[in-house]
C-alpha cells in the first residue's frame, strides 16, 4: 500500500519479483518475492540498505544481473552470477566519469550495454561480455577539430567543508598548463533535488580548455552523488551546507594552486544559481517570494525541498540565505545573469528583480549584464545553433573577464 516517503520499483526474472524499496533505509535495498505470493510477508532480502551506497537500479538477465549504484560519489556497475552467487564490478578506467544503462531488451543476452563518458572521453557505448568479463567499444561520439583525449588531464579531488565533510570535485584541464595558481578556473555547481552532477564530456567546453581555463565541477550536498543522505544534508533546514560546500571547493582550488582568487569564476543554473555570483542561468534567486506564492506551478510540491515560508522556523532559515533579500550595498564581482521569458520553473521576474536591486546597491563598476531570451524556456534556446550561440555568449563573457580574448 502507498505510504508517505516510501518508493519502490519492481522487475521480475520470470520466477520471482525483484523489488527495489527504501522501507528500511534511504539508499534502498533489494528484496525478492514469489510471483504468486508477492506480499511483504514473503520477501527475502537480497541486498540490504547501506548508508554509504545508493542502490539505484537492477537489470535482470537469464543468468546474470547488473546493478547500478553509487559509492564514494561515483557510479558503478556490479555484475552478479545468479547461479553461483558471485559478483564483481565492471572496471572503469578513469578517476571521474559518468555511466548510464543503455538499451538491454533481450533477457537472454550474453552481455550488458552501457553508456560511458567523462570530462575527457566522448560519450561511448560499450558492451560487457558476462563470460569474457571484458568491455568492447561499439560506438563513440565523433569530435571534430583534431581532438585527442591525451591532450587533456582529468582529476578527482576533495575539499573539506567547515564541518569536516569531504566534498568531491571533478576537474579537467589541458595537459601542460601550469598548476601554480596562474590558470583561470570556471567552477560549476548545482546541489539540489538529489540530482547528481555527473562529469560528462562537452565538445564546446574544449574552447575554454584550449585557452588554458581549468573546468571544475563541485559535487556539493543537496545533490545525489553520495546517495539520499547527501541530498538530505543539503535541503530544508540544512540547505546552507550546499553553499558552504561550494565555498570550500573554491578555497581548496585556490589553496592547491589550481587557480587564484582573482582568476576564479562560478557558474550555476536554476537551483545552482543560489550557489554562484558570476554566470547565473535562469537562477532561483527570489526564494521567499516564490515559495510564498502557492499559485505558481511548482511551489507547493517544493515545500519539501526548500521549506514553507508560512512556517516561522522555515521562513527564518530561508531568509538567511535567499539571494534577493541578502543583497547589500557593497562591491560585487562581474556578473552575467540570463533568463527566459517562457520559463515555467524559475519565472523571469526573479532574476529581473535581482538585477534591478543589485544595480541600485553595487558600489563598484564591474559589469552586470542581464539577458532575457524572449522565446526560450527553462533550458534555454532549443535550436541546434541557437543553443551554441547562447553558450558562446556565456563563454565570451567569462573569457573576457579572464583576459583570454583570443
Amino acid at each position: 500500500e502507498r505510504r508517505e516517503g516510501i518508493e519502490y520499483s519492481v522487475d521480475d526474472d520470470r520466477e520471482r519479483f525483484h523489488i527495489l524499496v527504501n522501507d528500511t533505509g534511504r539508499n534502498f535495498r533489494l528484496v525478492t518475492a514469489p510471483l504468486d505470493r508477492p506480499g511483504k510477508a514473503n520477501w527475502t532480502e537480497a541486498i540490504p540498505a547501506r548508508p554509504d551506497v545508493m542502490l539505484e537500479g537492477v537489470e535482470l538477465f537469464a543468468r546474470y544481473s547488473v546493478r547500478y549504484e553509487r559509492a564514494q560519489g561515483l557510479p558503478r556497475l556490479i555484475v552478479g552470477d545468479r547461479q553461483s552467487g558471485t559478483e564483481w564490478p565492471i572496471l572503469l578506467p578513469e578517476p571521474t566519469y559518468a555511466i548510464f544503462p543503455s538499451r538491454n531488451a533481450e533477457f537472454s543476452a550474453p552481455g550488458y550495454r552501457y553508456e560511458y563518458t567523462s570530462l575527457v572521453t566522448p560519450r561511448s557505448t560499450f558492451e560487457y561480455s558476462f563470460e569474457g568479463r571484458a568491455s568492447t567499444l561499439l560506438k563513440q561520439q565523433e569530435v571534430l577539430g583534431g581532438f585527442r583525449t591525451s591532450d587533456y588531464r582529468s582529476e578527482r579531488i576533495e575539499a573539506r567543508a567547515p564541518d569536516g565533510t569531504a566534498v568531491p570535485i571533478s576537474l579537467v584541464y589541458r595537459a601542460g598548463i601550469p598548476l601554480d595558481g596562474s590558470a583561470p578556473c570556471l567552477l560549476e555547481g548545482y546541489g539540489a533535488y538529489g540530482i547528481a552532477s555527473d562529469p560528462y564530456f562537452s565538445s564546446t567546453r574544449l574552447s575554454l580548455l584550449d585557452r588554458g581555463v581549468i573546468f571544475a565541477l563541485a559535487h556539493v550536498r543537496g545533490g545525489g552523488e553520495l546517495g539520499k543522505p547527501w541530498h538530505d544534508a543539503g535541503r530544508m533546514l540544512q540547505k546552507e551546507n550546499s553553499f558552504t560546500d561550494f565555498i570550500a571547493c573554491a578555497e581548496h582550488l585556490i589553496a592547491q594552486k589550481y587557480t587564484s582568487a582573482d582568476r576564479l569564476a562560478a557558474e550555476g543554473g536554476s537551483a545552482g544559481g543560489l550557489l554562484v555570483a558570476a554566470v547565473l542561468e535562469v537562477p532561483f534567486v527570489d526564494v521567499i517570494n516564490t515559495m510564498s506564492d502557492p499559485g505558481l506551478p511548482l511551489t507547493v510540491g517544493e515545500f519539501e525541498e526548500w521549506g514553507n515560508p508560512a512556517i516561522e522556523e522555515q521562513y527564518r532559515y530561508l531568509r538567511r540565505y535567499s539571494p534577493y533579500e541578502n543583497l547589500a550595498s557593497r562591491a560585487y564581482p562581474a556578473m552575467l545573469v540570463r533568463t527566459s521569458l517562457n520559463d515555467s520553473q524559475v519565472m523571469y521576474w526573479e532574476p529581473a528583480k535581482y538585477v534591478a536591486r543589485l544595480r541600485t546597491l553595487k558600489t563598484n563598476g564591474t559589469p552586470l549584464l542581464f539577458y532575457t531570451n524572449l522565446e526560450a524556456g527553462h533550458s534555454g534556446a532549443s535550436g541546434r545553433y541557437d543553443f551554441l550561440k547562447e553558450m558562446a555568449f556565456a563563454y565570451a563573457f567569462v573569457l573576457d573577464q579572464f583576459g583570454r580574448r583570443s
